[in-house]
């Protein structure tokens, strides 16, 4: 579970996908970025865009400030980092070829879903919201129901508290005649 943690917190969100970056697929596929890259390039027929895609500088700027420097100083300007998809990254494992990248595959394939299913379930936020919501409904229709019942006149109202209280005797009086039931099945003798 603390793998995934740590695996779900290098994904990001780019272009409206949610991507890991080249240097981080690197290190957990245990190679170095610019062999993982070459791997990519001599197979680019197995990466079309919604499976990987360059950052933009912009894009890289804006995410590098939340990197270590020295990340940052490793990699050429000229070179962006390589953004890959769920999808991207299955196909990384078959391109590199080794056990660790198809383990390190499986494991970053459930940080996605994972991911995936936590957007999909309502937040607990949202639950209390709703909670509150059928809340206010209800005080509001009790409200009402007692605006009703205190509009009544006295005598209508001892009416009501008389039919109430019979009704409760005759559940009373109910229970009590009822008889046990015999049970059905098997009845041992002993």
């Amino acid at each position: 579970m603390e793998q995934l943690q740590v695996i779900q917190n290098k994904i990001y969100e780019f272009r409206g996908q949610k991507v890991m970056l080249d240097f981080d697929l690197a290190e957990m596929y245990q190679v170095e970025t610019r062999v993982l890259n070459q791997a990519v390039k001599r197979n680019l027929e197995r990466f079309p865009t919604d499976f990987m895609f360059q950052l933009s500088l912009e894009e890289w700027e804006d995410i590098s400030s939340q990197f270590v420097m020295t990340s940052r100083m490793k990699r050429p300007k000229s070179a962006m980092p390589l953004a890959f998809t769920e999808h991207g990254v299955v196909m990384l494992s078959s391109v590199l070829r080794s056990d660790i990248a198809v383990q390190a595959s499986i494991v970053i394939v459930r940080a996605f879903v994972a991911m995936r299913q936590l957007v999909m379930k309502p937040s607990p936020t949202d639950r209390v919201g709703q909670l509150e919501q059928q809340m206010k409904e209800l005080k509001l229709y009790i409200e009402e129901v007692f605006a009703d019942y205190n509009d009544i006149n006295d005598d209508t109202r001892m009416q009501l508290e008389l039919i109430n209280q019979t009704l409760a005797e005759l559940q009373a009086q109910k229970k009590l005649e009822e008889k046990p039931r015999r049970r059905i099945g098997f009845i041992q003798h002993d």
